[in-house]
């Protein structure tokens, strides 16, 4: 309990003058572009990998990227990374990710693959299916590496979809029911960028959706939708 108590309130991590540099540079951004018509926006959809399942005791491994650039996935501009552990994860769980023991090991540092992260990331909104757990273990690693709070606007298509979708609503709940309905392709399951590729494409799907709809052509509008779903589905 206490060193996950030192995890998370603990000091500000001890960073360079470089990456504390770099880290303000980045802070300095103007606020994510959140009413912007998809044809003018570019997003970051994002996966990753963690030592388990357990929000409180689990860490991260990788992090997963690719861009969306007005309404299209740009291949050029992903993002792949593999954050150093101390101790590999357990045998069971590199089973799952396929991220060897050396490999996390041999990993970036926590502190250079995070700056590096928001490097890439910029101040495009984040885009993920099932955000909660995505969006807790980058949030806990940044705080525990970076020493500040992250926070940033995130859309989650698994709300989106069925909202679009609701036919769908009671039989599709996983990224794989979806990924199956629309035909999409994932090479590799639970590697991060290639979940983030896949998450991707769903992405351009809910776009093409909400444009024929009316409904959500941009980030707040599919904001709006998520909300709206997640409201039903509590009443």
């Amino acid at each position: 309990m206490k060193n996950l108590l030192h995890r998370w309130f603990g000091s500000r991590p001890d960073l360079t003058s470089e990456q504390s540099a770099r880290l303000d540079a980045w802070r300095s951004l103007p606020p994510p572009p959140r009413t912007r018509r998809f044809e003018e926006s570019r997003y970051v959809v994002l996966d990753v990998e963690t030592t388990g399942l357990n929000l409180v005791t689990d860490s991260l491994i990788s992090i997963g990227a690719v861009a969306v650039v007005n309404n299209r996935i740009a291949i050029g501009d992903h993002f792949s990374i593999v954050l150093q552990q101390r101790e590999a994860s357990r045998k069971e769980n590199i089973l799952i990710h396929g991220i060897s023991g050396s490999e996390q090991r041999d990993g970036l540092s926590p502190e250079e693959a995070l700056l590096t992260f928001l490097e890439f990331l910029g101040n495009a909104p984040l885009v993920a299916f099932h955000v909660v757990f995505d969006e807790t273990m980058i949030r806990r690693a940044i705080k525990q590496y970076l020493g500040f709070n992250f926070n940033h606007p995130w859309l989650d298509l698994a709300y989106v979809m069925p909202a679009l979708n609701p036919e769908l609503m009671h039989t599709h709940r996983v990224l794989d029911d979806w990924t199956q309905q629309f035909g999409i392709f994932n090479e590799a399951r639970h590697n991060a960028l290639a979940d983030a590729l896949a998450t991707a494409q769903l992405l351009l799907v809910a776009m093409a959706q909400a444009h024929r709809s009316g409904d959500g052509r941009s980030f707040d509008g599919m904001r709006s939708l998520e909300r709206t779903y997640r409201h039903a589905r509590q009443g």
